[in-house]
């Protein structure tokens, strides 16, 4: 299964559109992100990343709304989404 997650565009750096890469946020964590397949997307434009890709831009509601129904899931799973505490071998790096 793919997951693509929202996050948003705190700066951009690199000319070109293959050099492209954006630091964005998702939950108060910093990722660098490629946004070659984005060039339309820009500083505080909100995307839906996958594996360290930008794959498209959603507005900001639909983010919200993402996120929420994300959160929704992890607590219906009793805390099985995102909690790596109870691995054997240890939190997946």
């Amino acid at each position: 299964m793919c997951l693509a997650v929202p996050g948003k565009i705190m700066t951009v750096t690199g000319e070109g559109p293959l050099n492209r890469t954006g630091k964005v946020e998702f939950g108060g964590v910093l990722r660098d992100v490629n946004l070659a397949y984005v060039p339309e997307a820009d500083t505080g434009d909100w995307v839906l990343i996958h594996a360290g890709f930008a794959i498209s831009t959603v507005d900001e509601e639909e983010a919200a709304l993402t996120l929420e129904e994300m959160k929704r899931l992890a607590d219906v799973g009793g805390g099985l989404i995102g909690d790596e505490s109870d691995r054997e071998d240890g939190p997946v790096s």
